[in-house]
């Protein structure tokens, strides 16, 4: 989609109303849900982090939405795919000051340049034990996207049209941090199954996109 198009036609969507934990899960794990049902989530006292769904034009003003493939490393979310952000700092000001400034740092995306637009329905880890909250937000040209050199091992660039294609949703077996060769609903984005909490809020975004499309 043209991205003077898409634009116009997201204007309202701060006025929307979230789609929320319903939406989520539709991508989720099954063993998944069942660990949330029965987890106490403020005794565990998680941490906090940012993320930012980031839209913009690529050179041919096609949509375009930043997603980031992971460093391989000792930690739950090696290797996966995910948004720009990471975890709040002493120093932020707030969870929006954290997603913009940490996918500044990984994507190189300025975040003086970028418009949020609306803050999606936070979502619980298991395990690694973070509450990700997370934000959309466009730039309106295109941008130089620099991967994080410790971080990020790929920059993904995935075209909004294959976001919001129906075929790209997937079951897929998988061995997980938790479990071994279980099936999950995952997004195939650019070669890539796209799986666990990135999923879940990826489809809260499509399903709140959809409203506006």
């Amino acid at each position: 989609m043209n991205f003077t198009e898409f634009t116009y036609k997201i204007s309202n969507l701060k006025n929307l109303e979230l789609p929320g934990v319903e939406a989520q899960h539709k991508l989720a794990p099954l063993l998944r849900l069942k660990e949330l049902a029965r987890t106490d989530i403020n005794a565990k006292k998680p941490s906090k982090a940012g993320v930012m769904a980031v839209f913009y034009p690529n050179k041919d003003e096609i949509t375009n939405l930043v997603l980031i493939l992971r460093k391989t490393y000792k930690g739950v979310h090696s290797n996966q795919v995910g948004f720009p952000g990471g975890r709040v700092e002493n120093f932020d000001k707030n969870l929006k000051y954290t997603a913009l400034r940490e996918t500044e740092e990984e994507v190189g995306i300025p975040q003086s340049e970028v418009r949020v637009l609306k803050k999606l329905t936070k979502l619980y880890i298991p395990p690694s034990n973070f509450w990700v909250h997370p934000y959309v937000g466009l730039i309106d040209r295109t941008p130089e996207l620099v991967p994080q050199e410790s971080e990020v091992e790929k920059i993904l660039e995935v075209d909004l049209e294959d976001f919001m294609d129906e075929r790209n949703l997937i079951s897929q077996e998988l061995s997980t941090s938790y479990a071994k060769n279980i099936q999950v609903p995952a997004f195939s984005l650019n070669g890539h199954v796209v799986w666990g909490a990135t999923a879940m809020m990826l489809s809260e975004l499509k399903d709140l996109l959809k409203l506006s499309l």
